[in-house]
């Protein structure tokens, strides 16, 4: 392939991201756009403030930061109704150096549309820097996350992270340990494309074949067989309820997907679904 051939490659995936970044923000309702203003700033950390209730020593993002990523050409971006800021995202680069974004932190109204229009700005603005992926974490046990990253956006979870953020104090992961995982997104790559052409993506269903290594009965975890190529691991159907109602319950979650995802992943297997039923589904090499 010629320079020239990557060359029209390239300017024709970037035109079609920034068309389906505009197409999934009309959709929404929003303007996406980069911050660059102090008050804009201010803005973020309130809506931050929202969502997380964090006390402030430990407020996802401080305005600083976000004017120091800013100014040095990380990825500061709202969501805006009208005058109105309804969804933020920061994002930094990451090694290694000219491939990667690491999205540090999101925040939009749920179920709007208005945190896929911010992901998909993200994407078009990362294709345009010349990135080739997107990395950020998130709690494996938030079954609406994994649901969104995993069949939504087409991202991958490809490393399991216990305490990764130590304690935190905020009022939505209080009380509970900070394991995450880290979902990789490649920005051009096929199965990115066509999920962020599909406004409403199916799950993907479960295998036949697959083995219920980890379970759910009566809201609870149940320890299921590990001997398969293809496992289902479960989720909560609610863990941050269950954090505030039966905080004994969420931390066996915590145990039980550390110990049945976490060990899959660190044995080299791979996510490769969510099912609509709320499991990961992973495939052995």
């Amino acid at each position: 392939m010629t320079a020239d051939q990557m060359t029209a490659e390239q300017i024709t995936a970037e035109r079609t991201a920034a068309e389906r970044s505009e197409a999934a923000a009309r959709r929404a309702g929003v303007e996406v756009r980069e911050l660059r203003e102090i008050a804009d700033f201010e803005a973020v950390a309130a809506l931050f403030d929202t969502i997380w209730k964090a006390p402030p020593t430990a407020v996802p993002i401080t305005v600083e930061l976000m004017i120091a990523f800013a100014h040095s050409g990380n990825y500061v971006a709202g969501a805006f109704e009208g005058e109105r800021l309804a969804g933020a995202s920061i994002g930094f680069l990451a090694g290694p150096p000219g491939t990667t974004l690491h999205s540090h932190v999101t925040g939009a109204a749920v179920g709007r549309g208005i945190g896929f229009a911010l992901k998909l700005h993200q994407r078009a603005w990362a294709l345009a820097q010349g990135l080739t992926r997107i990395t950020w974490t998130y709690d494996p046990l938030v079954r609406r996350n994994a649901h969104f990253n995993i069949t939504k956006l087409g991202a991958r979870p490809e490393a399991y992270l216990p305490s990764f953020y130590g304690r935190m104090e905020d009022a939505v992961n209080a009380g509970d340990e900070s394991d995450r995982l880290l979902a990789v997104w490649p920005v051009a790559g096929p199965r990115v494309a066509a999920a962020c052409a599909c406004d409403v993506p199916e799950p993907a269903p479960a295998p036949a074949d697959a083995v219920v290594a980890l379970g759910e009965r009566d809201d609870r975890p149940v320890e299921g067989r590990g001997d398969g190529r293809v496992l289902l691991v479960a989720t909560p159907r609610d863990v941050e309820t269950l954090r505030r109602a039966r905080p004994a319950t969420a931390a066996a979650w915590r145990r039980a997907v550390r110990a049945s995802l976490g060990g899959l992943l660190d044995d080299g297997a791979r996510v490769t679904g969510f099912t609509a039923a709320g499991e990961y589904i992973v495939e052995r090499s």
